[in-house]
């Protein structure tokens, strides 16, 4: 199908069952998708085989810092996705251009890893290509255009929204679609790790390519046990945003280790590599040894990793059972802990930089007894997610706007469906 074809499709509403479901509304997806069109036109030219590509970023919902020790997690794929028009072309070439980047170019011959990509887009595009090519799929040249809103910095993974992308442009021109979602998130978990350079778990990849609620399993990383919930907390009349306030991720590399590092002492000293296969009952009879070594603050962060663990199996079957103030109460619980326990809320190298802290304590005072509110992601800077009764939607926007800036609340939707194109 042809752009111009496309964008009369568009126009004439032949789309809007997918952007429904995909996003809850049309308006403003006709004009991205029409204007991906354009752009695309612009770059590559027209086209009769145009396909059209979505991969969501991700919330994490539940099981803060336990992916890294093999515990359980609950993520959603959300709304806000990077989308791709693509085409096949004859020249054995691979053209990337995303909106505000230069274009990434790759020979199909070419798919080693380069280590002057490291840490670049381009890294990403030639990890996946390499790991088709190596479970035995024929990979020829194509075009695409990508522009994408995921918040960057937000804690959503726009990278991983990019590389469950990819995968799932490779899997439809190239594998007939016989990847599943979870071999297509290993495959950008292996890009990541092996190409660009960051040792990062399948949470991210997984949650974007299943969409969803989705439950996770990481006591075998290699091969977790997942669960998608298919549940729209609109109906129990909360929405779900994230609010961005504003903190610098910079020079926070250590804190983000510290918990690892912390964990693993903790956990080798009672005997295992990884605190999901600690003996509990050992641990709490050996505090006082524990502390002594250790520190109080290790002993506290693997007190949160135990309850998180438990936590997350209730937060599932809340979800499972449609208990959405049941799940709403743990959230808390869940976020109270981090806030005690893991210490991720700010950094004790900049203790007057509390962000977090603050539109924690502005949401808890505004919510009451409703809704719920925790860190999001790692933690130290960055975003905290809320739950918020819809019908105050309006007015916790411009509270909390007052403080963070005009736009620093994001509102977000858990999207049914992860990696998808949409049939043209």
């Amino acid at each position: 199908m042809t752009l111009n074809e496309i964008k009369t499709n568009i126009r004439n509403g032949k789309y809007d069952k997918d952007f429904l479901m995909l996003y809850g509304e049309t308006e403003k997806a006709k004009k991205r998708y029409s204007d991906a069109c354009d752009e695309f036109l612009g770059l590559f030219g027209d086209s009769d085989n145009i396909r059209v590509f979505s991969a969501p970023g991700r919330t994490e919902v539940g099981g803060n810092h336990t992916d890294h020790q093999h515990g359980s997690v609950v993520a959603g794929g959300v709304d806000m996705d990077v989308i791709a028009i693509v085409a096949e072309n004859n020249d054995n070439v691979i053209r990337v251009k995303s909106k505000g980047y230069d274009m990434d170019v790759v020979n199909v011959q070419e798919f080693d890893k380069r280590d002057k990509e490291i840490g670049r887009a381009i890294s990403l595009i030639r990890g996946i290509c390499h790991k088709f090519a190596e479970l035995g799929y024929s990979i020829k040249g194509f075009n695409a255009y990508t522009t994408s809103n995921v918040l960057k910095g937000s804690g959503l993974s726009s990278s991983a929204a990019f590389e469950t992308l990819l995968g799932n442009i490779i899997n439809g021109l190239y594998a007939n679609k016989e990847l599943a979602p979870i071999e297509l998130a290993k495959i950008g978990q292996f890009a990541e790790r092996e190409y660009f350079g960051k040792p990062c778990g399948l949470l991210d990849q997984m949650a974007s390519s299943l969409g969803g609620f989705t439950y996770a399993d990481f006591n075998n990383p290699a091969e977790p046990i997942t669960e998608t919930i298919n549940l729209d907390i609109r109906d129990f009349g909360y929405t779900l945003c994230v609010v961005d306030t504003g903190g610098n991720h910079a020079n926070l590399t250590q804190d983000y280790a510290d918990i690892t590092i912390e964990c693993k002492q903790i956990s080798n000293a009672l005997g295992v590599e990884f605190l999901r296969d600690a003996d509990v009952d050992k641990f709490y009879k050996s505090l006082a040894a524990l502390r002594k070594e250790f520190g109080e603050r290790a002993v506290l962060r693997a007190f949160h990793f135990f309850n998180e663990q438990e936590r997350v199996l209730k937060q599932r079957d809340a979800l499972l059972a449609g208990d959405f103030k049941a799940f709403l109460k743990l959230v808390n619980e869940s976020g109270q802990s981090s806030f005690d326990y893991l210490q991720n809320l700010y950094s004790v190298s900049a203790v007057k930089e509390q962000g977090l802290s603050l539109a924690i304590a502005l949401t808890k005072q505004f919510l009451g007894e409703e809704g719920a509110c925790r860190v999001h992601g790692g933690g130290f800077a960055g975003t905290i997610q809320c739950y918020i009764p819809t019908e105050k939607l309006a007015e916790y926007k411009q509270m909390i706007e007052a403080v963070y800036g005009k736009d620093s609340c994001s509102v977000l939707s858990i999207r049914p469906v992860g990696g998808y194109e949409i049939e043209l």
